[in-house]
C-alpha cells in the first residue's frame, strides 16, 4: 500500500517492516555486494571530488587506485551517477576494521571532523530507496536477503524502518516530513 505525505509517495512497508542494522552479523555487506555502486546525486559527486583529500587517508589502496583511474563515480545502467567500485564489487570508499566489518571512509572522515559531508544520502537512507518522478518522489522499502539480520534485530527491538532511519529522513526531507510519518504510523496502527 502507498500513502501520500507532502510531495512524496511512501510505501507503507517503511512503517510495517522492522529494521535495525546488525553489523556484527552482516559485516556491512550492502557496501560490498550488489549490481552497482551507491546511488549519488550530482551535488554529492561534486562534494566527493572537493573533499577527496580528506577522505583518502581512510581508504584502502585499491579504492584510491580505482578512483585515480575512474573518478569518484560512474554512470550506471539507468544513466544515474553511482560510486566507483573496486573489481566491480565493493564501493571504492570502503575499508575494513579489525573485525572484518565494512566501514565507510567518507563517514569516518566526517566523524573525525575532517569533512562536513556525512555520506551519500542513499547510503544513509538504506533500506529506503528513493526515486524522483516529475510530480513526486517515491520512497520504497528495498528487500535484500543480506539484510535478514537487520530485520531480525529490528523485530526483536520492535523498531520500524522509518524510526531506525529518523536522522537520515530528517537530513533528506526535513523534520516536518518525519513528524508527518509519525502521524501516518499512528493512523496505520489504529487501522490494524
Amino acid at each position: 500500500m502507498l500513502v501520500e505525505v507532502h510531495d512524496k509517495v511512501v510505501s507503507t512497508q517503511i512503517f510495517e517492516r522492522k529494521f535495525v542494522c546488525d553489523l556484527s552479523a552482516c559485516k556491512g555487506a550492502c557496501c560490498i555486494e550488489g549490481d552497482a555502486g551507491a546511488p549519488l546525486t550530482f551535488e554529492e559527486v561534486d562534494i566527493l571530488e572537493e573533499t577527496l583529500d580528506a577522505i583518502t587517508p581512510y581508504m584502502r589502496h585499491e579504492g584510491i587506485k580505482a578512483i585515480e583511474k575512474q573518478g569518484v563515480f560512474y554512470m550506471d545502467q539507468d544513466n544515474e551517477p553511482v560510486t566507483t567500485l573496486v573489481n566491480e564489487k565493493e564501493c571504492a570508499f570502503v575499508y575494513f576494521d579489525d573485525n572484518g566489518i565494512t566501514k565507510c571512509a567518507v563517514e569516518q572522515a566526517h566523524m573525525d571532523g575532517k569533512s562536513d559531508f556525512k555520506k551519500p544520502i542513499s547510503c544513509h537512507l538504506y533500506p529506503i530507496r528513493t526515486k524522483k518522478f516529475d510530480d513526486f518522489t517515491a520512497l520504497n522499502y528495498d528487500v535484500w536477503d543480506i539484510c535478514a539480520p537487520a530485520c531480525d534485530c529490528g523485530s526483536k527491538l520492535n523498531v520500524p524502518v522509518f524510526r531506525f532511519l529518523k536522522e537520515a529522513i530528517i537530513r533528506a526531507f526535513g523534520g516536518s516530513f518525519f513528524k508527518e510519518l509519525e502521524l501516518v504510523s499512528k493512523e496505520l496502527e489504529k487501522e490494524k
